[in-house]
């Protein structure tokens, strides 16, 4: 069985630990705040419900890591950051301008945009170009995973 129909096959309560190294540290790092995950395949329904835990929503981008272990940008996460911040009301920072702009302007063509940015390039070479595909998936998902007790969970 393949890893992509397995994940999307999990029976409800199942548990996944999946490695994150930047997304968990800045997860943890938020204390008290609510902490929301988003991509492009719950970007809506993440949108929706941080406007109603607030006036004010902070989307981060945790990027990845070089060979050498240093921090690097990564496309993806500002197009999803972007797709998020299509969904917000109210007025938008510069940096979440850029981001949504970005969103726009590569969503026609979300898949090749993926594929060809460093991360994409990386995961066609591990044999991996089906993860592209799934992540991909604009408003698939109306899932919302929430920081509880140092454990993503499915808003209720």
């Amino acid at each position: 069985m393949c890893l992509e129909h397995l994940l999307q096959n999990l029976p409800e309560n199942t548990r996944l630990v999946l490695p994150s190294p930047n997304g968990s540290t800045v997860s943890l790092l938020a204390g008290d705040t609510p902490v929301i995950v988003g991509c492009l395949r719950n970007c809506r329904a993440v949108a929706e419900s941080a406007l109603k835990k607030g006036k004010r929503v902070v989307v981060i981008l945790a990027g990845e890591r070089w060979e050498n272990d240093t921090l690097r940008p990564c496309v993806e996460d500002l197009i999803g950051a972007g797709a998020i911040i299509s969904y917000l009301q109210g007025r938008l920072s510069p940096e979440a301008l850029v981001a949504k702009t970005v969103f726009e302007n590569l969503s026609a063509d979300l898949i090749e945009n993926m594929k060809n940015c460093i991360s994409g390039r990386e995961k066609i070479a591990r044999g991996e170009e089906t993860d592209i595909y799934l992540a991909a998936e604009l408003n698939s998902s109306d899932c919302v995973p929430i920081l509880k007790d140092n454990a993503f969970i499915k808003e209720a």
